[in-house]
């Protein structure tokens, strides 16, 4: 496993914007391209039912508007809370297309503005128990399902497993959205993992404030 991979966003980050290392570009790649795609698809469908090789341009394009003026945007970014860094990418995702979309001058109603896309101000789970909100902040929840799920989803599939969670749990993508991302699962394939995922999760969090598991 690369050094790389256990960093965090932040760490990351600096780390790349401050070198040309390869492995920490990989590492900077696998780990924010589900968001970008996710971002770039969600986007270019307020314009037109996007084909696949436009998808994957715009992605290229989104990379690439980070690396230009050597990192100039990575470099200056400010990290001012946990979630800063998804919130930043996802307006330049966003940004990226509809620049496209406007310079070939492809009208759709209601998408005539370059529209910011706000830091996510956070997610929920349902139902981990009662009195959530006292027991846990929610870098504390965010951290424990970190381990859960790094405890409990081992394999092949750990890494794309992880990415479904957080792409529904964290960036409020429907499962049919994430179905239109290269995972190899159909709508009720990720509808059904996130459900097997979300089980385990609660489960391990009340045995582990409570003693017990979840429906005992």
């Amino acid at each position: 496993m690369s050094r790389y991979s256990s960093m965090s966003p932040e760490d990351l980050v600096r780390t790349c914007a401050g070198s040309k290392d390869q492995a920490a570009w990989e590492e900077f790649f696998r780990r924010f391209r589900p968001l970008i795609a996710a971002v770039v698809l969600r986007t270019a469908r307020r314009w037109i039912e996007p084909p696949h090789h436009l998808i994957d341009d715009l992605i290229q394009d989104t990379f690439l508007k980070l690396c230009d003026d050597d990192c100039r945007l990575l470099r200056s970014f400010e990290f001012r809370h946990e979630d800063a860094f998804f919130g930043f990418l996802k307006k330049v995702a966003a940004n990226i297309v509809h620049d496209h979309f406007k310079a070939g001058k492809t009208v759709k109603r209601g998408a005539d503005k370059t529209d910011p896309i706000p830091e996510p101000g956070g997610w929920e789970l349902a139902d981990l128990g009662r009195d959530d909100s006292d027991l846990l902040d929610l870098a504390i929840l965010m951290r424990q399902i970190e381990e859960i799920i790094d405890r409990f989803f081992t394999g092949e599939d750990k890494e794309r497993n992880h990415q479904i969670f957080w792409l529904h749990h964290r960036h409020g993508m429907s499962a049919n959205e994430i179905a239109a991302l290269p995972f190899g699962l159909n709508t009720k394939g990720i509808e059904s993992l996130l459900r097997r995922m979300l089980i385990v999760i609660q489960s391990h969090i009340l045995k582990e404030r409570t003693g017990k598991t979840a429906g005992s």
